[in-house]
């Protein structure tokens, strides 16, 4: 039986992880507001007399209140993204609801702290999102049927408010559950043979990389036109545009060098060392980094993050120092053919790359931290290099070049691993993943079984003839 079995027995016993991510964004659109308790139903009546329900509240959760019109914004932000909404009924839509409203509430109880500003720096991302996707600030205003960007902004600010809560308090949960090996190994016990997954096949990769020699000339050449740069923004010129002109980082070039960052940003520790060093408004002088040469200026600090633009450029390699390249990766490989040397010995002697020298030229997947890669999921420049050869074949070496920097590489397929059925001692660590996401199910069912008892929970009308998966009738 296929993975999602597994992964899926607990999860159809609790609603919370079944929609708990794909709806996560819905969050986005579910009104807040803080109430005692006196909310109503809001009714008019039609010319026949009948009474029409226009909106109102339908359920309470500690402080927190869902109306009506938020099981039709859930909806609607799915559709948006392009899910499908037309096996989810406005009960399970009011379960997920409820699920979030709890978090965001029990997170308040546990002194969870969200400040303004970290919230003000969310909104801004999603709202310069959101005007890119839909042309306009105005657009954005007249989507959600505010009538100012103000009231629009401070009615966003409170749902990005409790979505970070929702979020902090799911992290706090999950975060606490911890799996021993005994533990993974009494849940593969319990697997049935008959269902045990199947894993695609995967392989090891490890790599050698020789990169040119750049000339000191080159480097300064490089080191002066920054310095000329900032002496002509210094008197008066754009950084953006200067930026946007010459600037050789394709991911920030449209945007006139724009990043924003906190210290966790995961940006190369030079660049981040140099930009935390800066004052506002102050502009470093030339650096250098892995990817080449910068200079940063700060336009923004806001308590612990800050916004900056950068120039980046590349120092020009020598066609001598590319023949040089070539001709000692082809040299390596050829030692590496006649036995001299293995190809992990000389990775750790040879090879450019400090990342992967010390562990003989292995690649680590940054998606499990492992040494394999699941060939459906290996990105597709690695797999065209890779597809055709068999185990312990060198590739060729072949030229990369990344944002202007050239590199040799040669690439070999350590490890092969054809499509199995799980195997408790080759697959180990996807079995502990399965173990730890079945125990944090379960950890996330027995707090939502814990805090329904202790909050004040209500839920009016025709809603309390729902069926749930959680108790929140307290039947």
């Amino acid at each position: 039986m296929p993975l999602k079995t597994i992964q899926m027995r607990f999860i159809n016993n609790k609603i919370v992880l079944t929609f708990c991510f794909m709806f996560f964004l819905s969050a986005i659109m579910s009104a807040q507001e803080i109430i005692k308790d006196s909310a109503v139903v809001t009714v008019v009546k039609t010319s026949s007399n009948q009474k029409l329900k226009i909106d109102g509240v339908i359920a309470t959760v500690g402080d927190y209140i869902i109306l009506d019109s938020d099981i039709d914004k859930s909806y609607l932000e799915i559709s948006s993204q392009g899910g499908s909404v037309k096996d989810i009924t406005r009960c399970q839509m009011l379960g997920k609801l409820l699920e979030d409203k709890l978090y965001a509430h029990q997170a308040i109880q546990d002194s969870i702290k969200v400040t303004d500003s970290e919230v003000k720096s969310m909104m801004d991302d999603r709202l310069n999102y959101m005007a890119e996707q839909l042309g306009s600030m105005d657009k954005v205003v007249k989507y959600y049927k505010k009538n100012s960007e103000e009231e629009f902004r401070t009615y966003f600010f409170d749902i990005l408010k409790e979505q970070r809560l929702t979020s902090e308090m799911m992290k706090k949960i999950i975060d606490e559950v911890e799996i021993t090996p005994e533990e993974v190994r009494n849940f593969f016990k319990t697997i049935p043979v008959a269902e045990l997954p199947l894993f695609g096949a995967e392989m090891e990769v490890a790599q050698i990389v020789i990169t040119p020699k750049v000339s000191d000339a080159e480097k300064q050449k490089v080191i002066d036109k920054l310095n000329g740069f900032k002496k002509e923004i210094q008197e008066g010129s754009s950084f953006a545009t200067k930026a946007v002109l010459y600037s050789q980082d394709p991911g920030s070039r449209a945007t006139g060098g724009f990043y924003k960052m906190n210290r966790k940003t995961p940006f190369v520790k030079e660049f981040k060392d140099v930009a935390f060093g800066l004052a506002e408004g102050e502009i470093s002088a030339p650096f250098e980094t892995d990817f080449g040469y910068h200079i940063i200026y700060v336009e923004k600090i806001k308590g612990q993050e800050i916004e900056l633009r950068h120039i980046l450029l590349t120092p020009a390699v020598s066609e001598e120092s590319l023949n040089e390249a070539k001709e000692k990766i082809a040299l390596i490989r050829k030692r590496i053919v006649d036995k001299e040397i293995t190809f992990a010995e000389a990775a750790r002697t040879l090879s450019d790359e400090k990342e992967t020298r010390a562990n003989g030229g292995a690649l680590i997947n940054p998606k499990t931290q492992d040494a394999r890669f699941e060939l459906t999921k290996m990105d597709p420049s690695l797999y065209s290099q890779v597809s055709n050869l068999k185990e312990n074949e060198i590739s060729a070496p072949f030229m990369e070049d990344e944002q202007g920097k050239k590199k040799f590489k040669m690439i070999i397929i350590t490890n092969r691993i054809n499509e199995h059925t799980a195997d408790y001692a080759k697959d180990y660590i996807k079995i502990k993943d399965l173990a730890l996401k079945e125990k944090q199910i379960k950890a996330i069912g027995k707090w939502f079984d814990e805090k329904i008892k202790e909050t004040y929970i209500k839920i009016i009308g025709e809603y309390r003839d729902c069926t749930f998966t959680n108790n929140w009738l307290k039947k």
